[in-house]
């Protein structure tokens, strides 16, 4: 027995304990995908309440404002994303791990002591700017993990945000009720801080510009992302990844309007009713996302897609007729699970169908698209809800998962499937 476990215990140390291999870059990354999930989605549950707190002084309405502080984020991130993902190709990924860390811990303590709403904003569409941590992140693993693994690197990665993004709502709802609301932007800043040292001290990335890198000219940057969505499957996965960041976030506006219409004898921990709903759903994706992700490494990740979003589809309906937060809670976490299949597949069909030479830009592109969807949801959100009430964003919401079930089934190129390969020891060890 003990020379049973001596063996294991030195394959085990071999595997995970060697210095540079892509599974400690995986680790570090996971590490810095949790600390920086964590921070920024610790603001979501009582963002609109602290706006109509600090009040504006231009006259914008409380509704308009806190449609622009969700939105403005996601605009400025959608425009400068592709630009950032071409410098990693040129100047290193870890790099730009780093830029985007340090640029949102500066941005988030300033948040923590804006005057009025329109202070708030323009932080806000600065932080979009300078951000960008889950595109950083996965080109980084994407570019050092095999081929055959990337949806298990991709699903590792996504169970970092979604362990994070459940976290954080709820973590920020009870700081923002028990010590207000600048303490969650604080406390943020200090988590972007920690994650950005330990990528600096934890990743040593062997960089060097690939020949596909495209250069920082107006007509090598349109070119080289011409090619990009040009390549065969890179436009339609992009489309879902959009479609996706559009169904689970459409309900983020109306989400804490929502959970007080269900618990309205009980309004003294509205904001943490309110986190505790969208940590639901995010702790769910991660039940599903590293499972699901490995799952469509071995039978394709075409068909996880499509499974995954009808799914999705059937749990968001009933959502629509609930009468009691538990309920809602529930299918939450149902609908969560089919969705943790929707996080990790698309940025691996990405590696796939386009390679890892330019992984940057390609994940560049991607968190552009991520950015887009972003922005538009809170506004389709809102408009459904003024059309159809609140209840009807559900259904908005299953539309749109029923969508990609069907752009997955019927448009969606073949992901070809890679067996694993049976080798020595020491290959297995690297």
């Amino acid at each position: 027995m003990a020379k049973v476990l001596s063996a294991q215990t030195h394959s085990l140390t071999r595997a995970f304990a060697v210095p540079h291999t892509w599974k400690l870059t995986l680790s570090v990354a996971f590490v810095a995908q949790v600390l920086s999930a964590v921070g920024f989605s610790m603001m979501f549950p009582f963002l609109p309440l602290h706006i109509e707190t600090l009040g504006t002084t231009t006259g914008l309405s409380t509704e308009l404002a806190a449609g622009l502080i969700i939105s403005v984020q996601g605009l400025t991130m959608m425009v400068t994303a592709p630009f950032w993902g071409v410098a990693a190709d040129r100047f290193g990924r870890k790099k730009m791990i780093m830029r985007a860390l340090f640029g949102g811990a500066i941005t988030m303590a300033m948040m923590g002591f804006a005057q009025t709403a329109e202070q708030l904003i323009v932080i806000r569409a600065m932080q979009g700017l300078v951000t960008g941590t889950v595109s950083a992140n996965n080109a980084l693993v994407a570019a050092a993990a095999p081929r055959r693994r990337v949806g298990f690197a991709m699903g590792t990665l996504q169970l970092g945000l979604w362990a994070g993004v459940a976290v954080g709502p709820l973590m920020g709802g009870i700081l923002a009720d028990h010590f207000g609301y600048n303490m969650p932007y604080l406390i943020t800043a200090l988590l972007l801080m920690t994650g950005g040292l330990v990528v600096y001290f934890g990743v040593s990335e062997s960089f060097s510009a690939s020949k596909e890198a495209v250069e920082f000219h107006p007509v090598s940057l349109a070119r080289g992302w011409k090619n990009i969505l040009g390549t065969s499957g890179v436009s339609l996965a992009l489309i879902i990844r959009f479609l996706s960041g559009l169904a689970r976030t459409t309900i983020v506006p109306i989400a804490p309007l929502f959970v007080v219409s269900l618990i309205a004898s009980e309004t003294g921990a509205t904001n943490t009713y309110a986190g505790l709903f969208m940590a639901v759903s995010a702790a769910a994706s991660t039940v599903g996302a590293v499972w699901l992700g490995s799952l469509g490494d071995r039978i394709s990740h075409r068909k996880v897609l499509f499974y995954c979003s009808l799914a999705a589809a059937i749990f968001y309906l009933p959502q629509a007729l609930v009468a009691d937060i538990w309920q809602l809670l529930v299918l939450q976490a149902l609908a969560g699970i089919a969705a943790g299949g929707l996080v990790a597949s698309p940025s691996a069909l990405l590696s796939r169908y386009a390679g890892t030479e330019r992984a940057g830009a390609i994940y560049g592109l991607e968190n552009s698209v991520m950015s887009g969807s972003r922005a538009v949801a809170p506004l389709f959100g809102a408009s459904v809800a003024i059309m159809l009430g609140m209840r009807g964003v559900f259904l908005a919401a299953a539309v749109v998962f029923a969508l990609i079930a069907l752009t997955a089934w019927y448009l969606l190129p073949q992901d070809k499937v890679e067996p694993a390969r049976r080798s020595s020891p020491r290959a297995t060890a690297a």
